[in-house]
């Protein structure tokens, strides 16, 4: 584990190699799974803001089960989460020519008609954070789905948080992640 800030940061994301490959994966993390993805409390206020803009780039029974249902769900433990369509998808998931599975918010984002991306635990998977009240503990998520990804991140010789440079910069700034590559450089890096 490595300490940087107020983080534990596994070192799987130094040593792991992953590159998405949604021509193999089929965009399978908005679809697989139990549960929406995590969402923070300031992106709830987000959501609101940009739903209408979302909304065209939405499946049309995901609009319908939103506008009943709300923009999110509390589960037990009182996270909030993205709700699914019908127990399957995450109902901000829609699907390209190719029937890839993408985010609605994150193609308003890049058409410029938002300026939200999307989520960050969806813009950083596959790192999970868990937050306790003095830290944040920073794991890399081993997913069978993710096979591919990190077939592609070997053949790249990618690591998982070369691949995350951006969402990561989003959390946590330069400074934390510059502390992350000199870790890297000096003792992972051979």
């Amino acid at each position: 584990m490595i300490v940087i800030q107020n983080t534990i940061v596994s070192e799987s994301l130094l040593d792991v190699c992953f590159v998405c490959d949604l021509k193999r994966c089929m965009g399978a993390c908005c679809v697989e799974g139990d549960a929406g993805a995590p969402l923070e409390e300031a992106e709830l206020k987000k959501l609101q803001s940009v739903f209408d803009k979302v909304k065209p780039y939405m499946i049309t029974e995901c609009i319908e089960a939103v506008e009943k249902n709300g923009l999110w769900v509390v589960d037990e433990g009182g996270d909030y989460l993205t709700p699914l369509y019908e127990g399957k998808y995450c109902v901000y998931t829609f699907f390209d020519h190719n029937n890839i599975a993408k985010c609605a918010i994150e193609k308003a984002f890049l058409e410029g008609k938002i300026d939200f991306k999307k989520p960050i635990s969806c813009h950083l998977y596959p790192v999970r954070i868990t937050d306790y009240s003095t830290f944040d503990a920073v794991n890399y998520h081993r997913w069978p789905i993710c096979y591919a990804a990190c077939e592609n991140g070997k053949k790249l010789n990618v690591r998982v948080f070369q691949f995350l440079k951006e969402p990561l910069l989003r959390k946590y700034g330069e400074e934390w992640y510059q502390a992350l590559e000199y870790e890297f450089n000096t003792n992972v890096k051979k």
